[in-house]
């Protein structure tokens, strides 16, 4: 974007000028991101507004997939069922059940977790009033 489009040419409207608040808030608005992200990535590849799009681009891909459980990689079955402390044919059962997103999967599992402590609990109360019977 060109302040004086008399004075420049036209290849000045494909660089982000990140000295002109205008200009980022423009571009930040346009690419969906923070104004600091933009920054950032203006830095890491230069001014041009393609390259920084792309970027910009790449970096949600990758975030997005790391999200996301790929059960076809041995080193992300290995990676995610340490981290939720189950086992490899759980980790694929519960994938199956709740789809292939991280968050979906861990709050699956903090559900099966909490029914199964719920039905424990159930069973602890009715073997003592059990017990007191026979006592009594």
């Amino acid at each position: 974007m060109a302040d004086n489009k008399a004075k420049r040419g036209g290849a000045d409207r494909a660089l982000i000028a990140l000295t002109e608040k205008y200009e980022v808030a423009y571009w930040s608005k346009k690419f969906k991101v923070t104004p600091a992200k933009l920054k950032y990535a203006v830095k890491k590849v230069g001014h041009s507004a393609k390259k920084v799009e792309a970027y910009i681009k790449l970096q949600k891909h990758r975030a997005a997939d790391k999200s996301r459980i790929a059960l076809g990689e041995a080193y992300e079955v290995r990676y995610w069922s340490k981290k939720f402390k189950i086992t490899p044919a759980k980790l694929k059962a519960a994938v199956a059940a709740a789809g292939h997103s991280s968050k979906k999967v861990e709050a699956y599992l903090a559900a099966q977790k909490a029914a199964k402590k719920a039905k424990k609990a159930v069973k602890k109360t009715a073997k003592k009033t059990v017990k007191r019977k026979k006592a009594a």
